[in-house]
């Protein structure tokens, strides 16, 4: 397992705000994004019309847009969190915004194989809300037992794990999404995760979730495609 450390802003409104947003995006915080010091990528994510094809999580289309800037390290996120909360202190009419400091986990996506890097175009995007009876233990449950399972979904590329950090706290529009863990299954294209959904290995991740330790918060599912805006791809 490897790691680095990533920023998320996802940007939230009506299916008619996208075109404005997706204009407002290019004109402005892109170009202040992609000057920041020591960001490692970013990647623009958008929804994906259609029906998911998880045969046990249909939660909508989910943000108009969601941002995850990488860096090297925790300090150099934290330097960093100033210009990005600036980027985003304008934003559309009817817009919201939130915002989240991670440590980013990456695990094989093969039995043994080494962390895969962020490289095909299709992600599932996965957050769980606070609260739960005990975050530590659940926590440690989901890490313990979903990216190992993950590994044997048919055609994965690469799986990725959330972990909120303490430069969590935000201000000015973007506002805390209050999240426990988050993770990011990725495929080649809607086809291959829809083969990956309905395989042996779904149906163990799904007795995993029946034995979590109780939460009460949230829990959303979002297929996604994704680009990478800045940084080698």
């Amino acid at each position: 397992m490897s790691h680095d450390y990533a920023y998320e802003v996802a940007l939230r409104g009506d299916q008619a705000q996208a075109g404005p947003l997706a204009a407002w995006f290019a004109d402005g915080p892109l170009q202040a994004l992609t000057r920041l010091q020591r960001l490692v990528s970013l990647d623009r994510y958008l929804p994906i019309g259609g029906a998911s094809r998880d045969p046990y999580n249909h939660d909508g289309v989910g943000p108009l847009m969601l941002l995850m800037l990488v860096f090297p390290s925790a300090a150099a996120l934290s330097g960093a969190r100033p210009e990005i909360e600036a980027a985003f202190a304008t934003l559309p009419a009817d817009v919201a915004a939130t915002g989240a400091s991670f440590k980013r986990l990456l695990y094989p996506a093969t039995e043994g194989g080494a962390p895969a890097a962020l490289e095909a175009p299709f992600s599932y995007v996965v957050r769980y809300h606070r609260p739960a009876d005990d975050e530590a233990l659940f926590v440690g449950n989901y890490l313990a037992t979903h990216p190992h399972t993950q590994a044997k979904l048919p055609a994965i590329r690469s799986i990725l794990c959330y972990v909120p950090v303490e430069t969590s706290a935000t201000s000015g529009r973007l506002t805390d999404p209050h999240y426990m863990v988050g993770n990011e299954v990725v495929f080649d294209d809607a086809d291959a995760f829809g083969a990956a959904m309905a395989s042996p290995a779904r149906e163990e991740l799904r007795s995993h979730y029946r034995e979590f330790p109780r939460f009460t918060g949230a829990n959303t599912h979002y297929p996604m495609q994704r680009a990478r805006l800045f940084g080698v791809a």
